[in-house]
């Protein structure tokens, strides 16, 4: 536990002694500060437009359901392509979508239809940059100063959020929304500068790469084998779909309730991402004194505290300090989640294991916008945020059935150990199916720590590619065991072992130290071959490619 404040902000800062960290962190300083202000322009056209409350809540849907719909095919493509390409793909996308969306604006033909189509591309690009971006975190910073550099990157944009949104305000108030999205087209520049300038060390692969489909079924399988990140999956759905009320709703707070117009509205959100960046600072302290799932429930009860202050509101200055404890409530539960799925991940993976985590936190952004705003349209913005409020407290209480792993020390870096064997038969990449037995010998005094160890072997296999894992014993022999699992190839069976961690490796060495064998455990490599007409009619395309 550290007590000294002095102490914790050094560590909060740790990540900054990265040359390539800092100066990505600074220019999307600029990108964000954009951002913001044409998020500000955006939802407050919108009410400018029409008169329909689900309408202006689905300026912040539109922005989300792209991260829900393609963060999986993203997460695919960081891990299988250039993460830097792809951001500057994504960044480009962005300018071109922001630039249509200015002339439109401009021109006087944007229209409530349009002016979510172009937030919705807006959100493609996010969607496709966001994995790339927080997957090359883990690549830019060490282990050790991950935690910090996840919290900077939301102090970066709350930074910008404490002041963008009240800078964001005063331009559409003064000049209108196409300033405001010209001034976001700017933005996107200084980003795409410093993405260019960065040369990171690329690692070469001695596999070829994933195809998009088959990488996207392994990303799900390894999240499927995984229940720390299934929890984290499902609490982040559950913050999402309900903090994200105060956002969705805030300009019909500062509209209706408050009686104020876009000033007003930046202003809020100003006070929101103020308190943000402190949420951001304190994170070190918390995570020091309290456990990973205490500090996500006081998010819960603090964002439903903020929910019910806005609720009841008469005054700015009763709106304002409500929204930067929700801030603070945001950036510390959203961080959490980020950080506990990137240290439960091994670097093959992480990318997609990030864009799930983003599928389920931004799809519950998404649905709970459009709800959220139906609601406010049938009872009002005030009933609406009291029902998102009772919401949160019992997303606080999951956390007694799904409670968030803490931290742990697993080293997760590939173990690099094993060496293709040598074949009597040759074999193509594509060749397969391919059948791996292994035999163990197991004393009966053994047999219970052999099942407990195997059922984790089980996971690991499945997390790492295999499929129709069975364990088997000798009916004649007991002490006999057989481990049987298939691949789909031979190149997915390289795959599967050069996946393999230091921590998978613990998993092996406990179960070879339990083999009572005077020989190693014995591996046959096998290949199934059809022996009917009927079988080859219908056998995979794999098959053909055997010899």
């Amino acid at each position: 536990m550290i007590d000294n404040p002095e102490q914790a902000a050094a560590s909060s800062l740790a990540p900054f002694r990265h040359p390539t960290f800092r100066a990505i962190w600074i220019a999307s300083l600029a990108s964000s500060f954009g951002g913001l202000i044409q998020s500000v322009g955006a939802a407050w056209m919108m009410t400018s437009i029409t008169d329909s409350a689900g309408m202006v809540a689905l300026v912040q849907a539109s922005t989300s359901l792209p991260i829900m719909l393609f963060s999986l095919t993203s997460g695919a493509i960081a891990d299988n392509f250039n993460r830097r390409k792809v951001m500057i793909i994504a960044q480009c996308f962005m300018l071109l979508a922001s630039v249509g969306l200015t002339v439109c604006t401009y021109l006087e033909l944007i229209t409530p239809w349009l002016l979510l189509s172009f937030t919705f591309l807006i959100g493609c690009g996010v969607a496709l940059n966001n994995p790339s971006w927080q997957a090359s975190v883990g690549d830019i910073v060490p282990r050790a100063d991950l935690p910090a550099a996840v919290a900077l990157n939301s102090v970066g944009f709350n930074l910008t959020r404490s002041v963008g949104p009240a800078i964001g305000g005063a331009i559409v108030a003064a000049a209108g929304a196409a300033a405001a999205f010209a001034i976001n087209t700017l933005s996107y520049f200084a980003l795409i500068f410093v993405l260019a300038r960065w040369k990171p060390v690329m690692q070469a692969s001695a596999l070829p790469r994933e195809t998009i489909g088959t990488a996207m079924a392994a990303g799900l399988r390894y999240v499927a084998m995984s229940p720390n990140i299934e929890k984290v999956l499902l609490r982040s759905f559950v913050f999402g779909f309900t903090a994200i009320s105060i956002l969705a709703l805030l300009p019909l707070v500062a509209r209706d309730l408050l009686s104020g117009g876009p000033l007003l509205y930046g202003v809020l959100l100003g006070c929101f991402g103020i308190g943000a960046i402190g949420g951001a600072f304190l994170n070190s302290l918390l995570r020091r004194r309290f456990t990973v799932e205490w500090i996500v429930r006081l998010a819960f009860v603090g964002f439903a505290l903020c929910a019910l202050s806005l609720a009841v509101a008469s005054s700015p200055w009763q709106a304002g300090p409500s929204l930067m404890v929700g801030g603070a409530c945001w950036v510390l539960a959203l961080s959490l989640f980020n950080v506990t799925v990137q240290l439960s991940t091994p670097r093959w993976v992480v990318g997609r294991a990030l864009s799930i985590y983003q599928t389920a936190t931004f799809g519950g952004m998404a649905l709970g916008s459009w709800l959220w705003g139906v609601a406010a349209e049938d009872y009002g913005a005030d009933k609406a945020l009291l029902i998102s409020c009772v919401l949160m407290l019992v997303g606080a209480l999951l956390g007694l059935k799904f409670a968030l792993p803490e931290e742990t020390s697993l080293n997760l870096d590939p173990i690099n150990r094993w060496e293709e064997p040598p074949l009597a038969l040759e074999l193509k990449q594509r060749s397969g199916p391919i059948v791996i037995m292994i035999e163990y010998i197991i004393k009966e005094a053994d047999t219970h720590a052999f099942l407990d160890a195997m059922a984790e072997r089980r996971r690991v296999r499945g997390r790492n590619g295999a499929r129709n894992w069975t364990l088997s014993r000798d009916l004649e022999t007991p002490q006999s065991w057989m481990e049987t699992y298939h691949v789909a190839t031979w190149i997915e069976y390289r795959r599967h072992n050069l996946r393999t961690t230091h921590a998978d490796a613990v998993v092996g060495e406990k179960i070879r130290s339990l083999h009572s064998g005077t020989e190693p455990p014995r591996v046959h490599r096998m290949i199934e071959r059809p022996t009917t007409w009927s079988d080859t009619l219908f056998a995979t395309k794999s098959i053909f490619d055997m010899p």
